[in-house]
């Protein structure tokens, strides 16, 4: 019966100091594996871009005559995009216009009216005066003193008259320049001007169409500055603040990130449960914290909607 003996071999000692070195960086490049991929590549926080979209609406009735706000064009604040049929308000106003020109030159007529009355009234005075001091002399007497002083009575009734006239007619003029402004706020209603830099959206009349007061009329954003909107857990809380500077992530392709650089520009004050979709550090957290992170997007690459994460960084 035949026994195997374990037989020690020799390794020649070239051999031995080529060994030595290569497990040593083995060893190393493990231990470096381990620690490199302990978060598993893991951001801090991921959520959605978002941008504050304004629905700018009609503020008159009638037919849309022009329109120009078509879906990815590039507005500029008070740019003129369109106008509602203002011929009817054109008409009214003309009218308003022609009845206060009128109105005006009534008061003018009574204007000159009340000049020749003041002279008559001065005359009359003058006569009074005259009169009661004949009258004091004997030279005159009460029947001629009486019919003086009922022209001056007369004069003065017709001045207040005519003044009272003037009030009435004034009150009209501004009755109907207060019609003429109305009119002139409305043609302003039909001009669609457009509020704020940023992209059309969407859009949702065409020209020729009927819109109505109050009835969207395209949806716009500015795209310069997006808001990447993240959910945090309660222990990640104490380590963000506004104004922090964090690190974007966003998908360059299928295999890589685009990284940019953003700031904290609100942290939401109560937790809210995680939204679903929404992906966390800890996946067993229930309640997170919204937070949003202001993103500069100067060459329109990010998108509404597009997906992204967030890695909190010191402040340097």
């Amino acid at each position: 019966m035949e026994f195997w003996t374990h037989k020690k071999i020799s390794v020649p000692d070239n051999v031995k100091r080529l060994i030595r070195p290569s497990v040593y960086v083995l060893i190393i490049l493990v231990q470096f594996s381990f620690f490199g991929c302990s978060n598993n590549g893991k951001s801090d926080a991921y959520g959605q871009f978002e941008a504050t979209e304004i629905a700018i609406s009609a503020e008159a009735s009638g037919k849309l005559l022009q329109f120009n706000a078509d879906e990815g064009a590039l507005l500029r604040q008070n740019q003129k995009v369109g106008i509602v049929d203002t011929s009817q308000l054109v008409l009214q106003r003309d009218e308003l216009k022609s009845q206060l020109k009128s109105i005006k030159a009534r008061i003018a007529n009574i204007n000159a009216e009340v000049e020749v009355q003041k002279e008559e009234l001065d005359l009359a005075e003058s006569n009074l005066k005259r009169t009661r001091a004949l009258k004091k002399d004997g030279a005159a007497t009460e029947q001629q003193l009486d019919d003086v002083q009922a022209r001056v009575q007369t004069a003065r009734k017709r001045i207040r008259a005519l003044q009272t006239q003037k009030q009435s007619i004034r009150a009209d003029i501004e009755a109907t320049q207060s019609r003429i402004a109305q009119v002139e706020d409305k043609l302003s209603d039909a001009k669609i001007i457009n509020p704020v830099n940023g992209r059309v959206l969407t859009s949702f009349v065409e020209p020729h169409e009927m819109v109505q007061k109050g009835q969207p009329l395209y949806q716009i954003a500015n795209l310069d500055t997006l808001d990447l909107r993240v959910y945090i857990s309660g222990a990640q809380l104490p380590s963000v603040k506004l104004g922090q500077q964090v690190e974007v992530l966003v998908d360059k392709n299928a295999d890589e990130n685009r990284s940019m650089s953003g700031h904290i520009s609100w942290i939401a004050s109560d937790a809210e449960f995680t939204p679903k979709m929404i992906q966390t550090k800890e996946e067993r957290v229930t309640q997170v914290y919204a937070v949003k992170v202001k993103v500069p997007n100067p060459n329109g690459m990010i998108k509404i909607g597009m997906p992204g994460e967030v890695n909190l960084q010191a402040e340097k």
